[in-house]
C-alpha cells in the first residue's frame, strides 16, 4: 500500500490537481526556496482535492489559509487537510455581510454578482443566496496574523478586482499572485479591471495560461526568473481527470487503498448503524434528508428484507462464501 503523501502515479509523474497546471508552474517558482516551509492564501478554495490549486503545496508540507465560504467544501478542509486554516467567508472591497450565490451541485460557479449567478443557470443548476460575512484581504491578514505570503490565488468567478482592492500592498505582499483572468459566463479576457492596480502596487506580469495570470512582487526577482513565460507542455505531470475514481483505476495512486476499504465495507454491511446507512444510499441517490424518498429510504432500512440484502452483499466478503 503507498504510504507517500505525495501523489505519484504509475507514469511516475506527479499529479497535478489544478485545471490548468497553475500548481506545477508556481511550483517552478517557488518550490526551491521554501521546502516544507511555504505558506499560502488561497481565495475561493474551492473543493480541497479536485481542481484544488494549493494541494499540490499542503502534499509537500506547506500551510496556508484558505478563503471558501461553501460550507459543505469549508468543512471537508477540516477533515481532510487540518494542517490549513480555513475562513468561512468572503474576501471584498469592505469589511461587513455580503450575500453569496451557491450552486449546490456546480459549486465552482458560485459568486457574489447575481448577473453571474443568473447567467450560469444555463449550465444546468439552480442558485440560492445566503449571507456570509465579508472581510477585507487586508483585513483577513490582519485577523490571521500573516506575515509573509508565497502565494495568493484568487478565484471568485468574476469578483477578483473586489479581492484586489481590498489588500495593503505596502504590508501584505505575496511573493506570486495568480488570478483567474476571464469572464466566468463569457470567456473573454477580464484582467483589465485590475491589472493595472496590480502593476502600480510593484508587481509584474510572468504568465498567462489561458485561464489565469501570473504576477511576482519587483522584489523577487529570482522568483521571477524561475516562473515560465509560457504554459508548461501539458503532459509534464498527471492531471487529476486521467486517473478516474480510485478503486476502478489501476493508475489512481490510492487504487490499492480503496479496493482494501470497499471489501472492508461491504464485510462490515451487516453491523453498520442504520443512521450511517441511510446517510450513504442518501449520498448516493443524491437526495435531500426531508425529501420522500429520504423517508421511503428510512423505512427500508428498518425492514428484514434489507438486513438479508446487507448480509448477501456481505458473504462474499466477510468469509462466509468461500470459492
Amino acid at each position: 500500500m503507498a504510504t507517500s503523501s505525495r501523489a505519484v502515479t504509475s507514469d511516475a509523474k506527479p499529479l497535478s490537481y489544478a485545471q490548468n497546471l497553475e500548481d506545477f508552474h508556481l511550483w517552478q517558482a517557488l518550490g526551491n526556496d521554501k521546502g516544507e516551509g511555504g505558506f499560502y492564501i488561497d481565495v475561493g478554495g474551492g473543493h480541497p482535492i479536485a481542481d484544488n490549486v494549493s494541494l499540490w503545496f499542503y502534499e509537500r508540507g506547506w500551510r496556508g489559509l484558505v478563503v471558501e465560504p461553501q460550507s459543505v467544501l469549508a468543512n471537508l478542509y477540516t477533515h481532510v487537510r487540518p494542517r490549513d486554516t480555513v475562513y468561512e467567508g468572503l474576501i471584498g472591497r469592505a469589511i461587513g455581510v455580503a450575500e453569496l450565490h451557491t450552486f449546490p451541485r456546480l459549486h465552482g460557479l458560485s459568486t457574489t454578482v447575481v448577473d453571474t449567478a443568473k447567467a450560469s443557470t444555463a449550465h444546468g443548476d439552480t442558485y440560492r443566496t445566503v449571507s456570509k460575512p465579508m472581510l477585507t484581504l487586508a483585513g483577513l491578514c490582519e485577523q490571521y496574523g500573516v506575515r509573509q505570503i508565497d502565494f495568493l490565488k484568487i478565484d471568485v468567478e468574476g469578483a477578483e478586482a473586489d479581492v484586489l482592492a481590498g489588500n495593503d500592498w505596502t504590508r501584505f505582499r505575496p511573493k506570486v499572485i495568480v488570478v483567474e483572468s476571464i469572464d466566468p459566463v463569457t470567456n473573454a479576457p477580464s484582467h483589465a479591471a485590475w491589472e493595472a492596480d496590480l502593476l502600480r502596487a510593484g508587481y509584474c506580469f510572468r504568465l498567462d495560461d489561458t485561464l489565469n495570470r501570473f504576477y511576482v512582487a519587483n522584489e523577487c526577482p529570482d522568483v521571477r526568473d524561475r516562473l515560465p513565460t509560457a504554459r508548461a507542455d501539458w503532459g509534464s505531470v498527471t492531471h487529476m481527470y486521467e486517473i478516474g475514481k480510485a478503486p476502478d483505476t489501476a493508475n489512481h495512486p490510492d487504487h490499492e487503498l480503496s479496493c482494501d476499504l470497499a471489501r472492508g465495507l461491504w464485510a462490515s454491511l451487516p453491523l453498520l448503524d442504520s443512521g450511517l446507512l441511510a446517510q450513504l444510499l442518501l449520498r448516493a441517490r443524491e437526495l435531500k434528508p426531508d425529501s420522500l424518498e429520504a423517508k421511503a429510504i428510512a423505512d427500508i432500512i428498518e425492514t428484514e428484507e434489507f438486513r438479508i440484502a446487507l448480509g448477501r452483499i456481505a458473504c462474499g466478503y466477510d468469509g462466509g462464501q468461500i470459492g
